[in-house]
């Protein structure tokens, strides 16, 4: 449901420990493929990675309202995973 764009771009700014987390859910050759499109992506305005960081939330909220997934939450959102 997300494109690739915005899912390298919602990554450039995460720390590598975070982004590390993310790459052992995903396929190594889907993990290479977004590592290599980071690496590639010129510099990036903040307001451009937080829109599309609020675009990846808002696909998640409305997959998890249609039932497709389920996001765990703690008492604090800011500790909230997918």
């Amino acid at each position: 449901e997300v494109k690739s764009e915005d899912l390298a771009r919602a990554m450039k700014l995460v720390e590598e420990g975070q982004r590390d987390r993310f790459y052992k859910n995903m396929s190594k050759r889907g993990a290479d493929m977004l590592k290599e499109d980071i690496e590639m992506m010129p510099p990036t305005r903040l307001s451009e990675v937080e829109a599309s960081q609020r675009t990846i939330i808002d696909i998640a909220k409305h997959l998890e309202a249609e039932g497709r997934i389920m996001i765990s939450r703690s008492d604090s959102e800011e500790n909230a995973f997918v």
